[in-house]
């Protein structure tokens, strides 16, 4: 399986917070991701999206049909994450677009085993694959990018 992690981009300091909308520079860091990942990912994949407005608009940079997930709105826990996105049965790439300190907490506990939040900057992806070797699971980082560099 394949599970892209993609914090939204640059938001507005507002209230309230699900209501927050990207600014001038969020929309430019969801392109330009948006444009990358179209680049590298798959045919078929799911694209599960926080009902949050500025998750919502970074993954509308996609130009693709995306699920709205309430379990993976701000606050949401690293397990609810998980199983949204069915990891690791998934047959799919599954790209969820949410929120830190979530995300870092998906990539932390996939990678290092430990219940703790990395830091994910905003608008930037983390793409994780799981490879089964003789029946042990690991996971790899194939990818680590923020839109400053795409």
């Amino acid at each position: 399986m394949e599970l892209i992690l993609w914090r939204h981009a640059e938001a507005e300091d507002a209230a309230p917070d699900d209501a927050r909308r990207l600014t001038a520079r969020g929309f430019d860091q969801a392109e330009r991701m948006a444009a990358w990942l179209a680049r590298h990912l798959p045919a078929r994949y799911r694209l599960l999206v926080s009902p949050a407005r500025r998750t919502q608009q970074t993954a509308a940079a996609l130009q693709k049909t995306f699920q709205t997930v309430s379990a993976l709105a701000p606050g949401a826990s690293a397990g609810a994450v998980l199983k949204a996105a069915n990891w690791p049965a998934s047959e799919d790439t599954v790209i969820i677009v949410g929120h830190q300190p979530t995300l870092g907490a998906v990539a932390a506990r996939l990678l290092s085993g430990q219940d703790t939040s990395w830091s994910i900057r905003k608008g930037a992806v983390w793409w994780l694959a799981d490879r089964d070797r003789e029946g042990s699971t690991s996971v790899v980082l194939r990818a680590s990018i923020s839109p400053d560099f795409v």
